[in-house]
């Protein structure tokens, strides 16, 4: 591997396979949150990827969108089963296992400590 410039901008040279950006190895069969260009969140365990990160996620469920606010998530969900996500729509890849919901603090501000 070395560097090389080409028009003022250092790109990677790689001779023979083309490495993934990410190892996605250790999620194998393990649940992921996989967030999508447009919106859309997915729940699924991740049964497989490639150099691209294509994914494949098994018994996914969607997380609804709200009508009003199409970036907003509901908690409403619905089962799509076996999922194939193109690399280049992917946006998030989040582990399930040891992620939790917590409150958020912000809301909880008074609108004069939102002002300071």
């Amino acid at each position: 591997r070395y560097q090389r410039r080409v028009r003022g901008v250092s790109q990677a040279v790689m001779s023979g396979k083309k490495e993934s950006v990410i190892d996605l190895s250790k999620y194998i069969d393990q649940p992921v949150r996989v967030k999508l260009l447009g919106g859309r969140e997915v729940i699924g365990t991740l049964r497989g990827y490639d150099p691209l990160v294509n994914l494949v996620l098994d018994e996914a469920l969607e997380f609804l969108r709200d009508p009003d606010d199409p970036y907003r998530v509901l908690d409403e969900s619905r089962e799509i089963g076996l999922v194939v996500a193109r690399g280049p729509s992917v946006m998030l890849i989040c582990p399930m296992d040891g992620t939790q919901e917590i409150p958020n603090p912000f809301l909880e501000m008074t609108q004069e400590e939102a002002v300071i």
